[in-house]
């Protein structure tokens, strides 16, 4: 027989199914989250949301800092302990709506300190790379590349494009319509790359992997069925190594790329954010703080007046130049 508390995340979970309309990678953290939440008040004897207190909640968080994952024993990220306090304050705030609980113990936890973490785009060399890596000769090479046009072209999430369906790409005007979060509907633009290998994908690639089912989805797999998640995350890494790319690639980068390459090439950073699909600007921000790394390291290594100047001692030294030579800072 399941608790109270039980009780209420499988109704939140479901009201996040169909009222928020979330996708499942998002609904399956939620779950995650919230059956570890609910078996840790369990333990402590705790059924009714009304005696869950802020004392209570803090000693989760403690707790799932404290833990271990893996055979090497790795704590988990503040990035993971903070996406879990989040998921136990979207469920107390939820109760509190309902009216199940008349407070939310989780309002006065501090969230963890997080680290600055900025994504790390392909230079555009690389991306070209990765974008010639598929065989053009095969069925899922043309596939394939028109993946990889598209994550570049149009910034899409991954789940975004493997949602999609034949319908949603009009070649002729050169767009695509994206079902983003929250079920938010966009049009975003799909450049002539992008068509052409779409088009080209369309006209003499996908007909051979129809099967009967899934004659909707855009692209789709040696089976006929609608391309997943993990086949792309396999193909976006044999494309990296093809490309000569000695460092990690994943499904993210190229909507990275995407957006970094705009604003450095002068997009308003509210036009990304329309692109990306982003409900706040603050988001999207982030890419403007990885430009400005990469304005400060160009101009850091090429301006001979932003080098460190050099010691007198080192002037002095043997070999060094004098005063005509200069050290690189180092950054």
């Amino acid at each position: 027989m399941s608790t109270a508390i039980e009780s209420e995340v499988a109704r939140y979970l479901d009201h996040l199914t169909v009222e928020r309309g979330l996708s499942k990678h998002t609904i399956a953290a939620y779950r995650r989250d919230l059956r570890r939440y609910a078996r840790f008040l369990a333990s402590r004897a705790i059924v009714e949301p009304a005696d869950v207190d802020e004392s209570v909640v803090r000693s989760f968080v403690a707790s799932v800092s404290a833990s271990t994952y893996g055979e090497d024993e790795r704590t988990y990220r503040a990035t993971s302990v903070a996406r879990a306090l989040s998921s136990v304050r979207n469920f107390h705030r939820f109760m509190v709506r309902e009216g199940v609980a008349t407070r939310d113990p989780a309002a006065g936890v501090a969230q963890p300190k997080l680290p600055r973490s900025l994504p790390h785009p392909l230079t555009i060399e690389e991306v070209q790379r990765l974008l010639a890596a598929p065989d053009p000769s095969s069925p899922a090479g043309r596939r394939d590349r028109a993946i990889l046009e598209m994550l570049y072209g149009s910034g899409l999430r991954i789940s975004e494009l493997t949602g999609l369906a034949v319908d949603d790409v009009d070649l002729e005007n050169g767009s695509v319509r994206v079902l983003g979060k929250g079920g938010k509907e966009r049009e975003v633009p799909l450049g002539r790359y992008g068509r052409e290998a779409i088009e080209a994908y369309l006209r003499t690639a996908r007909p051979s992997f129809v099967r009967g089912r899934d004659r909707g989805a855009l692209f789709l797999n040696q089976r006929g069925g609608r391309l997943s998640r993990q086949s792309c995350d396999r193909m976006i890494r044999t494309a990296a190594k093809a490309a000569a790319i000695d460092r990690h690639v994943s499904l993210h980068t190229l909507r990275h790329s995407f957006a970094t390459h705009l604003l450095e090439g002068g997009a308003d950073v509210r036009v990304v954010q329309e692109l990306l699909g982003h409900a706040s600007v603050a988001t999207t921000q982030i890419y403007t703080l990885v430009t400005r790394e990469h304005l400060r390291e160009v101009y850091y290594t090429s301006h001979p007046r932003a080098r460190r100047e050099t010691s007198p001692q080192e002037a002095r030294a043997p070999g060094s130049g004098g005063e005509l030579e200069e050290e690189h800072d180092g950054r």
